[in-house]
């Protein structure tokens, strides 16, 4: 398979994603590259004055901590590495309420759902109630063919990768391969699929036609 045909394949899986997460009442939308993500956030950017970020490698490495900080907004985002732990948690509770809330997904299936797996809960919590609205970015890479590919995918892939990232002493940090340990820094505590979109929150997905995150 050449990178042509590859890239081929990725953007009719997302469009098939991006239909059937229509269908369902998200307000989905494909986007050719990250740098076209700013420019569909900002009017989103321009209407918040406070502004979440769950952790996602995807979304701070497109920049939007950045844009939202030059723009002024009040952040709620516990990954700032000068934050005592009761600031962190505070910063976490902060995005349970905030104007928007900005994160990835573990997975997306083909068949229209979003699927995250969690270890504390802020992040799937915001997703589902709380922010005036959410924006998932994810990449092609995240999109699985339907539900059970999605929760095997972050099984055998987004866990032990971010796990990884994260350097957290779990099985699957070492050896790579879940084995649905209890180790106390475990990062799959919570599985939430957001099956349509929530009665109280309006989630906008958009599906960037690149690899991003794990």
């Amino acid at each position: 398979m050449t990178s042509e045909e590859k890239s081929w394949l990725l953007e009719r899986r997302a469009h098939r994603c991006v239909e059937n997460l229509a269908k369902h009442r998200f307000d989905a939308h494909f986007l050719e590259s990250g740098a076209e993500v700013t420019q569909h956030v900002k009017p989103l950017l321009d209407a918040a004055a406070t502004v979440g970020f769950g952790g996602s490698d995807t979304v701070r490495s497109l920049g939007l901590h950045t844009l939202a900080a030059e723009m002024g907004k009040t952040l709620f985002d516990h990954h700032r590495p000068d934050l005592s732990y009761d600031e962190t948690l505070a910063m976490r509770k902060g995005q349970l309420g905030c104007d928007l809330f900005f994160t990835s997904a573990n997975a997306l299936s083909e068949t229209g759902e979003i699927i995250n797996v969690d270890g504390i809960g802020n992040r799937t919590s915001a997703m589902a109630f709380g922010p005036s609205r959410v924006v998932v970015v994810a990449g092609t890479n995240k999109i699985a063919p339907d539900l059970h590919g999605a929760l095997r995918r972050i099984r055998e892939v987004a866990a032990p990768m971010r796990a990884k990232s994260l350097g957290v002493e779990t099985p699957c940090a070492v050896t790579g391969v879940c084995s649905d340990c209890n180790a106390p820094m475990r990062i799959c505590n919570i599985t939430t699929i957001l099956h349509r979109k929530p009665m109280l929150t309006d989630v906008t997905v958009l599906v960037v036609g690149e690899e991003l995150g794990y």
